[in-house]
């Protein structure tokens, strides 16, 4: 009996064991399927029932400021592989029907590990129809692979503007660690230019269709008919402040040239036109882009993403003089009366010569002749740190706040950038060639339209600014975008003799009597910098009519050699052109903000 019993509690003591470990092993399954992977295993049964299609919104469009369409929108194919569901196997007939290299699939999938397997990855953006075809007549076969319809940019007016405009991107790793509510991986995202500034007004939100799948991701039917779908939310449309007719003769003009352009309103601060030269085509960046193409430009000698208009430092020659002559006449140094004698150049330590002998002469015969004496000599009378901050006064070392993505300040040295280098005993003579413009000082194209601005508009402008305002999808009416007031504080009587110095250089007999006009009164100053690397760089400042002024421009051509030869003549068509865009149509210069209906 007692064997019996032993061997009867032994047995029931193993089978209470069993139970209670099988309990045990089968609550801790349960917990870890409920609670720790409830997200992951609810994923799946969705999935297998309800599939959610992403609805990509329409990018807002791009006007410029007489409302023409400069860039908008065209549909484009995006085939798109869910991991979970994929076959790898697959990866070779994809490659070739869709057009990549070998392996670029696989690569593809092992850089979006990282996330979740069940959310798609877009293989290939904006391939052709053929394929798509391709892909319906074998969808059978293609488990885990689709395509989506987004859209992708275009350029219907035929302007480049690429550094202006900029150019959409795959979201990066970094970018979207930053960004997880607003985006997913693969979606496309403003990468430079105004794409870039304004990202989240133009973006819009994504819609989703949800719809009925089978066990192999088939489509069934549209969830609850659809009742329960999202739709997508366009972004909002910009109007541009660029001129359609003036952005594309300086582009035509550019052509085979390196250099940069900026044209502004000088009153508003609006830029008109703006080319950087190279430029590159943004029709290979709205797509697929080959790392070939991608190769070759990031190669390019001449550096086609580089933008020159904005981020290119080279010495202003000549066309600083009217800094000095202002910062003169403002501190009452001079007036028109006050006059030195140039004999062919001016001594300092060294010999600095001038390219002519201009005899006595005030400072508007200076500026028309661009006499290198008179400003050698201005800038001692001035001082280096005063003449700096009238430099600083007009918007020269540092940025001007325009709202583009990359901007050099440039460099305005001052007594304590010489002593760094030279200390306290610093030699003066330096000096003079900082008063034609020479030296170390360094400025951007942009910052020397800005410099026109100020001195046409009498001192006073904006930032300046490509984006005048946005379209308001529900009211359709433009809504404004406010921009920083910019005042120099400079007497009128200063720049009034300066601003008919610059119609003489033009009107008169000074360096760029060859653009003038019968009917558009032109002011400018040539300039030549000298560059050490090569020809000297070509540069032209102005602004026109001389009453009340509507554009002010800088153009600057590299290595060419003048600026009388090369640059003004640039700035001269593009200045006719500008003002021709009004002719007839009963527009103003300032125009009022309007209501504008969008179809």
């Amino acid at each position: 009996m007692k064997t019996e019993k032993f061997g009867s509690l032994k047995r029931r003591a193993i089978i209470y064991a069993l139970i209670i470990g099988t309990v045990i092993v089968l609550a801790g399954r349960l917990f870890q399927m409920q609670i720790l992977q409830r997200i992951e295993y609810d994923m799946k049964a969705t999935d297998n029932s309800i599939k959610s299609i992403e609805l990509q919104p329409l990018r807002g469009i791009f006007y410029d400021r007489n409302y023409k369409v400069l860039v908008s929108n065209v549909p484009a194919y995006t085939i798109r592989v869910t991991p979970a569901y994929y076959d790898t196997s697959l990866n070779k007939i994809l490659e070739t029907v869709i057009g990549t290299e070998p392996g670029y699939i696989k690569n593809l999938l092992q850089k979006n590990r990282i996330y979740s397997k069940f959310l798609p990855v877009k293989v290939r953006r904006g391939v052709d129809f053929r394929a798509i075809a391709w892909f319906e007549e074998n969808s059978e076969h293609l488990t885990g692979v689709d395509y989506i319809i987004e859209m992708q940019r275009f350029y219907p007016e035929g302007i480049i503007a690429s550094h202006t405009f900029g150019y959409t991107k795959e979201i990066s790793p970094e970018q979207l660690a930053k960004e997880k509510k607003l985006y997913k991986p693969g979606d496309y995202v403003g990468h430079s230019g105004i794409e870039k500034t304004y990202e989240k007004l133009i973006n819009g939100t994504k819609g989703f269709r949800y719809v009925l799948v089978d066990s192999r991701q088939r489509q069934i039917s549209r969830y609850h008919e659809g009742r329960e779908d999202l739709q997508p939310i366009k972004g909002n449309d910009l109007v541009l402040s660029l001129e359609a007719s003036s952005q594309k003769v300086a582009e035509e003009e550019f052509k085979g040239k390196r250099g940069a352009l900026v044209a502004i309103e000088p009153t508003s601060g609006e830029i008109i036109a703006m080319v950087s030269s190279p430029d590159f085509d943004l029709n290979r960046f709205s797509y697929f882009t080959p790392k070939t193409f991608l190769d070759s430009i990031y190669n390019d000698p001449f550096t086609p993403l580089f933008n020159r208009a904005t981020m290119s430092v080279h010495s202003p020659g000549s066309t600083f003089k009217m800094l000095s002559a202002i910062a003169a006449l403002d501190m009452g140094l001079i007036t028109t009366s006050y006059t030195t004698t140039c004999g062919g150049g001016f001594t300092f330590g060294r010999f600095f010569k001038c390219h002519g002998n201009h005899g006595t002469i005030n400072v508007v015969t200076a500026i028309e002749k661009s006499c290198n004496t008179f400003f050698y000599k201005l800038i001692y009378k001035i001082g280096i740190e005063k003449w700096k901050e009238y430099a600083a006064r007009f918007g020269f070392g540092s940025v001007t706040g325009a709202d583009l993505t990359e901007e050099a300040p440039g460099l305005i040295p001052g007594e304590n950038y010489y002593k760094k280098i030279y200390g306290e005993n610093w030699p003066r003579s330096i000096m003079a060639s900082l008063g034609i413009g020479q030296g170390e000082v360094s400025v951007t194209p942009l910052q020397l339209a800005l410099y026109a601005s100020l001195i046409a508009n009498d001192g006073k402008s904006k930032t300046p600014h490509v984006v005048r305002g946005y379209i308001d999808d529900n009211s359709e009416k433009l809504v404004p975008l406010e921009y920083k007031e910019i005042n120099t504080d400079v007497s009128q009587s200063a720049l009034d003799i300066v601003k008919n110095a610059m119609y003489l250089v033009v009107n008169g007999h000074g360096t760029a009597t060859h653009i003038k006009l019968p009917d558009i009164a032109i002011c400018g100053k040539t300039g030549t910098a000298q560059n050490p690397h090569g020809k000297d760089h070509a540069w032209f400042v102005g602004f026109a009519p001389y009453e009340n002024p509507k554009i002010a421009i800088a153009v600057l051509v590299e290595n060419i050699g003048f600026g009388g030869t090369h640059a003004a003549p640039i700035a001269k068509k593009v200045i006719q052109a500008y003002m021709n865009s009004f002719k007839g149509e009963g527009k103003t210069f300032q125009d009022e903000i309007a209501v504008v209906k969008v179809d």
